[in-house]
């Protein structure tokens, strides 16, 4: 199951480029992160307190939960969080298996082109990798959006068969999930759902599959493929001239059943 874990003081790093989907990459975080949580490397704790200091924040306080990080013994808690052999192996398996993410790059990029030239104004996330401890796939603030790779291993990945994750589950947990659900989640932060706690399941249900089918159509993969996106799908052929904006806008659902 995905977590949005929504933290509004992310800001972005000034960037000339910020706007134009072609920059798009994936920051590698996560490898300074293993360079001091595997070898104690200090050097890279600089480089992630200075470099990525809300990122760090968010994992340490919201993610992990291990304490402040103004706290004076902070760092030594972070690392002998990770000394764990669990995770010890975790980190070193999504390091090999995240060696190369050209494809995930590219993924991106066509993405948000396509999203740019059916939402003008469409703002640019900066995207990070990180590693977790198997809790959020995928985290999401003002215009930024992180990547827990060690949720994305693969359905086969033998840690997870641990923890008891069902199939379905098992299923999303792959490399080609990862495009797809970071798109979601950050199309869910920009569209969010008006009176949510007052809506129907029913209604709920339908705001995701909106997202879904308009990530579907901006991948060019049926990765989501719910009842709901099939609604949404049937309606959108139902009416060629309503646009993927005014998709995302709407807040009538009863035009989907």
């Amino acid at each position: 199951m995905l977590l949005l874990c929504s933290a509004c003081e992310f800001r972005l790093r000034p960037n000339e480029d910020e706007q134009d989907a072609s920059h798009i990459h994936v920051e590698r975080y996560d490898r300074l992160q293993s360079r001091y949580l595997i070898t104690g490397d200090f050097s890279a704790l600089q480089q992630m307190n200075t470099e990525y200091p809300i990122e760090t924040r968010t994992l340490v306080e919201k993610m992990l939960q291990i304490g402040d990080v103004s706290d004076h013994n902070i760092n030594e808690k972070f690392l002998r969080f990770y000394q764990d052999s669990t995770l010890q192996t975790l980190i070193g398996d999504a390091e090999s298996e995240y060696a190369n993410m050209d494809d995930l790059n590219e993924g991106f990029r066509l993405a948000f082109r396509q999203l740019q030239s059916w939402i003008p104004g469409l703002p640019i996330p900066r995207i990070y990798a990180q590693i977790g401890a198997l809790d959020q796939s995928i985290v999401v603030g003002d215009r930024v959006i992180g990547i827990s790779l060690d949720k994305y291993m693969g359905s086969k990945y033998p840690l997870y068969q641990r923890y008891g994750y069902s199939p379905e589950q098992l299923s999303t947990m792959g490399r080609n999930f990862i495009v797809p659900d970071a798109l979601s989640f950050y199309l869910l932060s920009l569209y969010p759902m008006a009176n949510y706690d007052r809506r129907s399941q029913m209604e709920k249900d339908l705001h995701m599959g909106k997202v879904m089918w308009v990530v579907n159509k901006a991948t060019g993969m049926k990765m989501f493929n719910t009842d709901f996106v099939k609604m949404v799908d049937r309606y959108m052929h139902r009416h060629h001239k309503v646009t993927v904006s005014e998709l995302l806008e709407c807040d009538n659902y009863s035009k989907f059943k």
